[in-house]
């Protein structure tokens, strides 16, 4: 469970940079509609993964440093 779970999470990132690197083209080639899909489902996407993250420490799925330093 907590594999799948990593594995999600790094799908996840690489799928942000993904679109973020296609955001970044869609502006050099002058494209406005297409960037602003890509960086909305961007930021979509990072809100969701915040979230995941959040949910997965509380239930105890992610172990939590308790002392950062």
């Amino acid at each position: 469970m907590i594999t799948a779970f990593k594995t999600l999470i790094v799908l996840l990132l690489l799928y942000i940079l993904f679109s973020l690197a296609r955001a970044g083209l869609a502006m050099i080639r002058g494209g406005e509609h297409s960037m602003t899909q890509h960086l909305g489902r961007r930021v979509a996407l990072s809100a969701l993964l915040l979230l995941l993250l959040i949910v997965a420490m509380v239930a105890g799925w992610l172990p939590v440093n308790p002392r950062p330093y």
